[in-house]
C-alpha cells in the first residue's frame, strides 16, 4: 500500500475552532445560498456554542456585504479585498482561503454547492489536506466529539448516509441550495469584521476575465407554491396547461429531470436529486412518477397534491392529496374551479375567515 503522506492529519485537532461558511457574491451582491449558509450556521452556533464566521472575498463592494452577512446572523466576517475577486476565479479564490484556513484554523467549513461552491470546496480540501462531504442535505454536529455530521441521499435517495471527519481539519461540507433557510435580517446588528491583506494582483492569475455573460434564471427554491410537470404530460405543450394553473395559484412552475432532458422545459426548472430542492407550502405534482430522485428534491413541502393515471405511481404515498385520472381533464377543471372562486370571492359570494 502506498502512503500518501500529504494526508497525515494534524496531531492538534483540539486547537481547531469556530463555524465557517463562505459568504459567495456576485458582482457586489451577496447570494440566496450566503444567507441559507448563515441560516444553519447559526442555527448550529446557537446549539453548539460555536462562533460563526463568514469568509468573504470582494473588491470594496465587501464592506457592504460583511455587515449584511452580520444582519444575517454570521458573528464575524474575515474580508479579504482585492479587485480580482469582484468575479469568482477557481485558483485565487482557493489560494487565499486555503491560507486563511492554514493561520486561523476552522473546526468545520460549510460551503453551499453551487457551480462556484462545488468547484472552490474540492481545491480548498485538497489544498487543505482534508475529506469533504458533497451535496448534503442534512448538517449537524456531535456534540460530544465535536464532530460535523454531515449526511447526503445516498444510492439513489435509497438511503441518507451520515459522513464524519474524524481525523482530518477542518471538518468540510457543501450543502445543497434550498435546503435551509435564512433566519430573518436584524438591522443594524452588531459584529465583527476583520479585513485581512491580500496582495495577489491581475497579473499573476492565470485565468483572464474576458466578459461576463448572465442568462436570466427561474428561482424554483423560493416560491411558495410549486406546479411540477413530469412525462405523465405526454407533450411539451402540456406545460402551458400547467403555467395556467401555476398562474391561478400565485406559483411558479417546475419540471422533473426526463421531461428537462426530453428539452420541454430549461434546465433551471428541474426539481430532484440532480436539479433543485424545493419547500413550498403547496407542491402540485401533475404527470409526475415519483422517483426517489425527484422525492429527494420536494419532499420537504408543506402540502402536496397529485395528479396521475396512475393509482400505483410512487408520489401517490407522499401525497397528501392524491387526484387519480387524466391530466387533460382534471387540470382545467381545478383552473375553471379556482377562477370562479376567485369571482364569488370579489363578488361578495364567499367570504374567508382567518384564524385567530
Amino acid at each position: 500500500m502506498i502512503k500518501n503522506k500529504c494526508a497525515t492529519p494534524p496531531s492538534n485537532v483540539e486547537a481547531y475552532k469556530d463555524l465557517w461558511i463562505w459568504l459567495e457574491q456576485n458582482d457586489g451582491e451577496l447570494s440566496r445560498i450566503s444567507l441559507e449558509m448563515a441560516g444553519i450556521g447559526r442555527r448550529l452556533a446557537d446549539k453548539y456554542n460555536e462562533k460563526l464566521v463568514g469568509i468573504l472575498l470582494a473588491d470594496e463592494s465587501g464592506e457592504k456585504m460583511a455587515q449584511e452577512a452580520i444582519e444575517y446572523g454570521v458573528d464575524k466576517v474575515i474580508f479579504a479585498k482585492n479587485q480580482v475577486y469582484r468575479h469568482y476565479r477557481t485558483r485565487p479564490y482557493a489560494d487565499m482561503i486555503a491560507s486563511l484556513i492554514a493561520e486561523k484554523k476552522p473546526n468545520y467549513f460549510v460551503i453551499g454547492a453551487t457551480h462556484n461552491g462545488r468547484d472552490l470546496a474540492s481545491r480548498i480540501a485538497v489544498r487543505v489536506n482534508t475529506g469533504i462531504t458533497a451535496d448534503c442535505t442534512e448538517i449537524d454536529i456531535d456534540p460530544t466529539k465535536r464532530l460535523l455530521e454531515a449526511r447526503r441521499p445516498a444510492f439513489g435517495g435509497a438511503i441518507l448516509a451520515n459522513i464524519l471527519c474524524s481525523k482530518h481539519r477542518p471538518q468540510m461540507a457543501s450543502a445543497r441550495p434550498g435546503i435551509f433557510k435564512p433566519v430573518d435580517r436584524v438591522i443594524g446588528r452588531k459584529g465583527e469584521i476583520e479585513r485581512v491583506e491580500s496582495n495577489v494582483r491581475e497579473e499573476d492569475v492565470t485565468t483572464k476575465l474576458l466578459q461576463v455573460v448572465t442568462r436570466e434564471e427561474v428561482d424554483i427554491t423560493t416560491a411558495d407554491v410549486v406546479v411540477c410537470g413530469g412525462m405523465g404530460l405526454g407533450k411539451k405543450e402540456g406545460f402551458k396547461m400547467l403555467e395556467e394553473l401555476a398562474k391561478e395559484l400565485g406559483g411558479i412552475v417546475a419540471a422533473s429531470r426526463p421531461t428537462v432532458d426530453a428539452g420541454w422545459i430549461t434546465r433551471d426548472r428541474q426539481v430532484g436529486q440532480t436539479g433543485k430542492t424545493v419547500h413550498p407550502k403547496l407542491y402540485v405534482a401533475v404527470g409526475v412518477s415519483g422517483a426517489i430522485q425527484h422525492v429527494a428534491g420536494m419532499k420537504s413541502s408543506d402540502y402536496i397534491i397529485s395528479i396521475n393515471k396512475d393509482a400505483a405511481a410512487p408520489i401517490i404515498k407522499y401525497s397528501d392529496v392524491a387526484l387519480i385520472g387524466d391530466a387533460y381533464d382534471i387540470v382545467p377543471r381545478l383552473i375553471e374551479s379556482i377562477r370562479k372562486g376567485k369571482q364569488d370571492l370579489r363578488e361578495g359570494k364567499i367570504t374567508v375567515q382567518k384564524k385567530q
